[in-house]
């Protein structure tokens, strides 16, 4: 990690001697980028909040930057168009850049250098901000990591940027994909975004960036990706990543979202451990998913099928299965199978349970 004194002495004695004497604005109250993280050849916007500035809303504000190349040097007093960033609102501006293009340096000579150092200032140099430095992420450990997905923040927030890596490499089935899409929803796909290969605008909408060498990388705000409604709370991303026209798929693959305490996972049993067809047949299952209330179950012995639900809550869903009538008239049975779904037809179980041979 680079030492912030050194940094900072370096950064103020590059900066324009001629803005020792001009009004101080104060400091940046937050600054941060879309995409999250990105390559430097990479195009980007930075956002800086300068609420806690003296400048005024809609004001024109200019981008001052001399590392790690001055590309508006000698202007100070008459800042060029190509340096003026846009207000968004709510004393919200930003800028958007390629940093190879606009510092006229390689990938390789950015990472090298000191960072992105910059003041804001008005056009002709009366006001001007504190010195400020962009963060940058460096994913490059992604590449080595053995992992399927990598999230940047790690928890998003609704609002907030999202950076999601996906290694293909790991996943059988994309090898030499050449499309890459987000099939995916929020609150476990409470609120989707499908993918739909037959509607180009959504192919667009849902494709990942290649990055190259099976790595891609799909980015995201929650709220405007999902067209999510005033006053939603998102507790997760859960989606699946699709090859091509679904010539390939993912396993599902979820991220929660910042300030959400992850729910125990689903604990799901038969009781009692052993049964016989003089029996009931317990069944239970608690912490259910967002949506899952009922229990639909197939228990087949010999010739009879016997099917019900049961109903409950997503804290417990609890009941029993007759099998003192309803398998009556079987004879010498050794074993039945049981299978569970839930009212969201996702399978919670398909076994078979041996039975006690009864006195």
């Amino acid at each position: 990690m680079k030492k912030i004194l050194p940094i900072l002495f370096f950064a103020l004695m590059l900066a324009p001697s001629a803005m020792k004497a001009q009004t101080a604005a104060g400091s940046i109250n937050r600054m941060w980028s879309y995409p999250v993280v990105y390559k430097y050849d990479e195009q980007v916007t930075w956002y800086f909040d300068l609420s806690t500035t003296t400048f005024a809303p809609n004001q024109d504000v200019y981008l001052w930057i001399w590392s790690p190349s001055e590309p508006d040097a000698g202007n100070w007093e008459n800042s060029s168009d190509f340096a003026k960033l846009t207000y968004v609102d709510n004393m919200v501006w930003s800028f958007t850049l390629t940093p190879t293009v606009y510092f006229s340096k390689t990938p390789a000579e950015i990472a090298a250098s000191a960072g992105f150092w910059f003041r804001l200032k008005d056009d002709a140099g009366t006001m001007q901000s504190e010195v400020g430095n962009m963060p940058y992420t460096d994913f490059s450990s992604f590449y080595t990591a053995n992992q399927i997905i990598r999230s940047y923040p790690e928890e998003p927030t609704l609002d907030g940027g999202v950076s999601i890596l996906f290694n293909a490499n790991l996943v059988p089935g994309f090898e030499d994909a050449t499309s890459v899409h987000f099939h995916s929803g929020l609150n476990n796909w409470a609120l989707l975004q499908e993918y739909q290969a037959w509607l180009p605008e959504i192919v667009e909408k849902t494709r990942l960036k290649n990055l190259g060498n099976g790595f891609w990388k799909m980015d995201l705000v929650p709220k405007v990706y999902y067209n999510a409604p005033d006053g939603f709370v998102m507790e997760n991303i859960t989606f699946l990543f699709v090859k091509g026209d679904w010539a390939g798929t993912s396993p599902d693959q979820i991220i929660y979202a910042a300030e959400y305490v992850a729910p125990p996972p689903p604990d799901f049993r038969f009781f009692p451990l052993q049964i016989s067809k003089r029996d009931f047949l317990g069944i239970i299952r608690k912490n259910n998913e967002v949506g899952v209330n009922k229990l639909i179950y197939t228990v087949t012995g010999g010739n009879t099928v016997l099917t019900g639900e049961i109903t409950g809550t997503m804290a417990e869903i609890k009941g029993f299965v007759n099998l003192v009538t309803g398998l009556q008239n079987e004879q010498n049975l050794t074993e039945i199978h049981v299978l569970v779904k839930d009212n969201l037809d996702h399978t919670i179980t398909d076994t078979t349970i041996p039975l006690k041979i009864a006195d």
